[in-house]
């Protein structure tokens, strides 16, 4: 028996129903540019606007911030904020470090083991922590 691997629209249905989402054109094209080749990514929305244009999608800016959003909300990505003015959004969802290269303004994952808390703070009363960021910036020498 020959196992056949999806093709990026089919991974992109599968994305989207696997969160209940009603694929939309507009929500398949910026899925398929998302998981279609089974890779993590981290894309700001004007990087992942330029890419559906280059792909031929007829989506404007404001529908990618948006549909950018619903993916966080259902829980298909995660956002990321480097320096207070701009967002990442990362396929992947696990807890994982990142690096932030200041001269190619790009994030990537940096490896989970090099990252170790020996001691969180206690969270204020009637509060929990949620989620831990660590975003490590570097820069060339």
């Amino acid at each position: 028996m020959q196992i056949v691997d999806k093709t990026p629209l089919e991974r992109a249905v599968t994305w989207l129903a696997d969160a209940d989402l009603r694929p939309t054109r507009q929500r398949l094209a910026l899925a398929e540019l998302l998981v279609g080749d089974g890779q993590d990514r981290h894309v700001t929305a004007e990087a992942l606007f330029d890419g559906a244009q280059a792909a031929g999608a007829s989506v404007s800016l404001a529908t990618v911030y948006n549909t950018l959003r619903t993916f966080c909300d259902v829980g298909l990505m995660q956002e990321v904020t480097v320096d207070g003015h701009g967002s990442y959004f990362d396929t992947r969802l696990d807890d994982h470090p990142h690096y932030y290269w200041e001269d190619t303004h790009t994030l990537t994952d940096a490896p989970a083991n090099a990252v170790r808390f020996t001691k969180m703070p206690e969270a204020p009363e009637g509060t929990e922590i949620a989620k831990v960021d660590v975003v490590i910036r570097l820069r060339k020498v």
